[in-house]
């Protein structure tokens, strides 16, 4: 471990790392993989025969079985060993959370338990509140929930109108206010809620129990999807919160919130990847077995296509999941050696890789929503009934691209992020920018002869990031402070991010795989469709942002510049597709 090169939050951008510096999914060990078939054995045993019942709204049906998956100890995954849980790792969790994301709605109730309706007392508590409140949410004597969202407070958190005002005795905060949008809000016994003490700019924190008086829980809404997880409105008329019962600081909410929002969307990014194997091992079965003129469906052209880019954008995304989450780990551990505080610790280094949560967020939420949108077509109108599980998929996959920040906030968060962290100094990314600039007439795409196939790819992967680099540093000198403003632009340069952190991590992870187990060919054959993508989607959105920013005689030297930054190897799209795809027609299954 100490020999592996971590990068800091948004650093990809200008540092390379080898293949052995990544953590990749084939590398769980046997106890890891022993705590995900518990998980899928509870998703077949319990949840999948019960979700009919609970799409009607049976809250005490889904209280009923989280207390179960508390019962059998997966709530506890994330938990130290002196507050009831296991202790296990980062990766360990997000292993968890990518194998219950294949659990639909149950999903949804039983991340928001473990993770944000339990974690901010985990991390930010003191020893009482943890030994109160933790132990009970580690084995699922108590449900939690987490309240920040009001009807006038959405992507902006911190323009809540829910208000705390300390008692003339001192031993409570009276606290009034609205919150909606609550997942578990149904059977949630403990709620963490965020409000304003006083006349205070930002926001604080509350540990609330349902039972307190003056707590009123409103009807389920009715919704698109996710229909089985109880989402309701909270009133909050007059109710008495004792003083000892303040999460973190007073004014500490808000650095809480947007922590807890990082954790989330780093763990929807691995939810996300279940869901998706589930819903592309649906499409394979279903195309093995429909007969269209005389034939299998699985054997035409078209659907080989789908198939496969079903696989390969979920491959990728895997592969910079568990990057991701080795790099976490890494941190955790040295922050908790330097501070003693597990909690504390836990969350600076979750909080620490924001840049990466917010591109495993959007990249991930859209690549389930490409993934079940495909599966429904290749259903047919089957697709659109609701007696195959495609179409509750369908419905329910929709909701992550709202969650934990929409995807419009977070492709802001992208560029923003990342271009705040270097003008912290965390890593030379404006002056590697200005080194670009300056030499721009004699940038080539570095091909040289005898390249071996990682080589090559390395080199893409290095000219993309040249080519953001470019985009961003014409961009700034433009607009300035003023770029945040530019929204259209910030997404031209957010997507260049994205898809080029999304190859990297799938180059690193098949260069990885070949070293520990061999060559598979169609593994090479992904990497290089994705490549090949990417670097259409790189060039498009590098055209877009320089015709936005830059002046008439600015703009060819950077035009032609991104031209040769784009540039790869053509390779037979048709043909690493129906290869791809053969694998999993096959296997019938998802077996990547």
């Amino acid at each position: 471990m100490e020999n592996i090169k971590v990068l800091k939050s948004g650093e990809f951008l200008v540092t390379e790392i080898e293949a052995k510096d990544v953590f990749i999914p084939e590398e769980f060990n046997e106890e890891q993989r022993m705590i995900a078939q518990t998980c899928h054995d509870f998703l077949e045993a319990e949840v999948y025969p019960n979700m009919n019942a609970l799409e009607k709204g049976d809250r005490e049906l889904m209280k009923s079985i989280l207390k179960k998956s508390g019962e059998l100890g997966m709530m506890g995954i994330s938990i130290p060993e002196e507050f009831g849980g296991f202790g296990q790792s980062f990766l360990t969790q997000m292993l968890v959370a990518e194998t219950t994301g294949a659990g639909y709605s149950f999903s949804v109730a039983y991340m928001a338990h473990c993770g944000i309706g339990t974690l901010p007392i985990m991390y930010y508590g003191n020893k009482d509140q943890r030994e109160r409140y933790v132990t009970k949410l580690a084995t699922g004597e108590l449900i939690g929930a987490y309240c920040l969202t009001e009807p006038g407070a959405g992507s902006d958190a911190n323009s809540g109108k829910t208000n705390a005002k300390l008692s003339e005795d001192g031993k409570h905060y009276i606290l009034n206010g609205q919150k909606m949008w609550i997942t578990n809000a149904g059977f949630a016994d403990t709620q963490v809620v965020f409000a304003k003490i006083d006349n205070d700019r930002v926001l604080s924190a509350f540990i609330v129990e349902k039972d307190f008086p003056g707590v009123v829980i409103g009807a389920d809404e009715h919704k698109m999807g996710i229909k089985g997880s109880s989402t309701a409105q909270i009133f909050y008329n007059d109710v008495k919160v004792p003083v000892e019962n303040l999460l973190g600081k007073r004014g500490e909410g808000f650095r809480i919130a947007l922590s807890i929002l990082h954790m989330g969307r780093l763990k929807l990014g691995a939810n996300v990847l279940g869901a998706a194997k589930k819903t592309i091992t649906d499409s394979v079965k279903y195309a093995n077995e429909r007969k269209q003129f005389g034939v299998l469906i699985s054997s035409f052209g078209a659907i080989k296509h789908k198939l496969a880019n079903q696989i390969i954008r979920l491959y990728a995304s895997e592969s910079a999941v568990y990057r991701v989450s080795h790099d976490v780990d890494s941190l955790m551990k040295r922050l908790t050696v330097d501070c003693g505080d597990y909690g504390r610790a836990s969350i600076e280094s979750i909080s620490h890789y924001a840049v990466e949560a917010a591109i495993l967020k959007v990249f991930g939420s859209e690549m389930l929503d490409f993934v079940a949108d495909e599966a429904v077509q290749i259903h047919g109108g089957m697709g659109y009934s609701a007696e195959m599980d495609v179409e509750r998929g369908y419905r329910d996959s929709r909701i992550n691209r709202i969650f934990e920040g929409t995807n419009e906030i977070n492709r802001l968060l992208v560029v923003d992020t990342a271009m705040k962290r270097a003008m912290k100094g965390e890593f030379d990314l404006f002056g590697k920018a200005e080194a670009l600039v300056n030499d721009i007439d004699a940038i080539t795409d570095g091909e040289t002869t005898g390249e071996t196939f990682f080589n090559e790819k390395t080199r893409y992967i290095r000219n993309f990031k040249k080519a953001i680099l470019l985009c961003i540093h014409g961009a700034s000198k433009q607009f300035d402070k003023t770029l945040v403003y530019e929204q259209e632009i910030m997404n031209n340069i957010a997507e260049m991010m994205m898809e080029t952190y999304i190859s990297e991590s799938l180059s690193l992870r098949v260069n990885k795989l070949e070293s520990l187990k061999g060559n598979f060919p169609v593994y090479r054959d992904i990497l290089d469709v994705n490549i090949y993508d990417t670097a259409e989607i790189l060039r498009k959105s590098g055209y877009d942002a320089i015709n936005s920013f830059a002046s008439p005689e600015a703009a060819p030297s950077l035009i032609k510049a991104i031209d040769t930054l784009t540039r790869v190897r053509g390779i037979n799209v048709k043909e690493a597709r129906r290869r791809i795809a053969d694998k999993l027609i096959v296997d019938n299954s998802y077996k990547f």
